[in-house]
């Protein structure tokens, strides 16, 4: 009879090991679940840095070409006030010789 409560006992503390490894088996399959979350979340947020990153690029690049034309529409602007003002002085160098 010894020798069946010796099997009994080695089956029953078998039992337990298979049982905690099925438990860590479980915990394992949960963490895992959860990195693969984190790991989605993060791919998300890199995608999501990418695009800003990219309307930031469009946004400066339509500066850059805003700030060329303001630049050569002042330029014209000064260049016609200086015609003006000569167009001016010999109106009146006209209207004074008269």
């Amino acid at each position: 009879m010894s020798a069946i409560k010796a099997i009994s006992n080695t089956i029953g503390q078998i039992s337990e090991i298979a049982a905690a490894i099925a438990a860590a088996v479980q915990e394992q399959g949960t963490a895992t679940e959860e990195i693969s979350r984190s790991i989605q979340q993060a791919a998300q947020g890199t995608t999501q840095v990418a695009v800003n990153i990219v309307e930031v690029n469009k946004g400066a690049a339509e500066t850059g070409s805003v700030s060329t034309q303001m630049l050569s529409s002042s330029r014209m602007l000064a260049n016609e006030s200086s015609r003006l003002a000569q167009e001016m002085d010999r109106f009146l160098l006209t209207v004074r010789a008269a």
